[in-house]
């Protein structure tokens, strides 16, 4: 799923310009990064402290009847594990992406650290379906806010592009690892392996210290109305696709009252900047749409080569995955060449990749030609993330990168939510 999945700037653009200006302005603590005098954070660091989330949220897809014949439920309950990761990973960026804003980065990091170890001593220890499902939301939680501090600290898109492309990478990776593991030890390790993000925590914490915050700036009380309102239309968004009426309904109610609350308050956990800038809402959106192609295609392509090419379950799934390795890998190097290229090319290869992954999709008989679907889908996805987020991050002031990243992040995890649905719809369910 993530899917399961938010600064730098690549451009110069007047958006960056309003933003250094008026982030002199803002608290201190607010801004994550390098302490003074101390070197970035090590791009490698960044990404074992995000990536490893991605297999972690793709390991239950092949030991679904392994897990649920261990817990005495039925698959489809099961597959319950794997909808909970996502619905925690997406509402829980942003709320954790807000507290790296007001507090700084170590509370993210004690507190992520903590959801990841308790969430992983639940998923180890419990015997039922209620107590794994509690610890795979605290693990995808905990999983979030590391993800949400690696995106922060990333700074630029070059070093954004190695987290992204290790995130399609891992995430390709997720299921067979998971099978693996469950096969030689138990499904219980296969759900644990986001532990491993873990190891860089020291490292990222003695690395990127967050100033102290100045007695003299003022101190902004929560907005919790904000938080628990966004929370609501993400949960909605998340469950579209297994409850269209019910969740359609609340997320309209949801979105109008969050609408109304950020009128009410432009500073609060939805900023008003935000949702005015259209840098901000067409990078999301852009996002939201490749994400969601990618997903679709994940779940759709190995039918497709079934049905169409003839090929075997094996062939499929191998040929898949050498599909995303690569898309991963080529999508570091249009994030390295961002900046060269400009913000309107690199959105033109974006949208072409992905259009153009679609139609081969949609028509395609000749199993290479759906594995270039994959590969673009990948590419276009995990290289959107990479560009646009940074892009996202660099309509605001400083002090609110880390919550545009959030929110960024949450448009592309609903890809997650909507691709495989779209995928059963037209391909599965056929």
């Amino acid at each position: 799923m993530t899917t399961t999945a938010t600064p730098g700037t690549t451009t110069a653009t007047p958006a960056t310009t309003a933003a250094t200006k008026t982030t002199t302005a803002a608290t201190p603590a607010e801004a994550p990064g390098p302490a003074p005098g101390r070197a970035p954070v090590p791009v490698l660091w960044l990404a074992l402290l995000a990536t490893p989330v991605a297999a972690a949220a793709n390991a239950p897809v092949l030991i679904l009847p392994d897990m649920a014949a261990s817990l005495g439920v039925g698959t489809s309950t099961a597959a319950w594990l794997v909808a909970a990761f996502a619905w925690a990973m997406a509402v829980s960026i942003p709320l954790l992406a807000g507290l790296l804003r007001r507090r700084g980065l170590a509370p993210v990091l004690r507190l992520s650290t903590a959801l990841l170890l308790g969430g992983t001593l639940l998923v180890a220890a419990s015997p039922w379906l209620p107590g794994t499902l509690l610890g795979r939301a605290a693990q995808a939680a905990g999983g979030a806010g590391l993800v949400a501090a690696a995106m922060s600290l990333a700074g630029s898109a070059r070093r954004m592009g190695v987290i992204s492309a290790g995130f399609g990478m891992l995430g390709a990776s997720g299921p067979l690892l998971g099978a693996q593991l469950s096969h030689t030890v138990s499904w219980r390790l296969s759900l644990s392996v986001s532990l491993v993000s873990l190891l860089a925590v020291p490292a990222v914490s003695r690395y990127a210290t967050a100033p102290a915050a100045s007695a003299a700036a003022p101190q902004v009380r929560f907005d919790a109305r904000g938080a628990a309102l966004l929370t609501v239309l993400a949960t909605a968004l998340v469950l579209l696709p297994h409850a269209p009426a019910v969740a359609l309904g609340s997320a309209a109610v949801a979105a109008a009252l969050l609408a109304l609350h950020v009128r009410r308050r432009p500073d609060g956990f939805v900023p008003a900047a935000l949702v005015r800038s259209p840098l901000f809402v067409g990078s999301a959106l852009l996002a939201l749409a490749l994400s969601t192609s990618y997903f679709t295609l994940l779940f759709a392509v190995p039918r497709l080569l079934g049905d169409r090419a003839g090929w075997d379950v094996t062939a499929a799934g191998t040929g898949q995955l050498v599909a995303l390795l690569t898309g991963s890998a080529l999508s570091w190097l249009l994030a390295a060449g961002s900046a060269r290229m400009g913000r309107t090319a690199v959105r033109t290869v974006l949208v072409a990749t992905g259009t153009l992954a679609a139609v081969l999709a949609v028509f395609a008989s000749w199993g290479p030609l759906l594995l270039m679907a994959t590969l673009g889908g990948v590419f276009g996805a995990t290289g959107a993330n990479a560009v646009l987020s940074m892009q996202a991050a660099s309509s605001v002031p400083d002090p609110q990168r880390p919550t545009a990243i959030g929110l960024f992040t949450l448009c592309y995890q609903l890809g997650g939510a909507f691709g495989p649905a779209i995928a059963t719809a037209l391909v599965l369910g056929a």
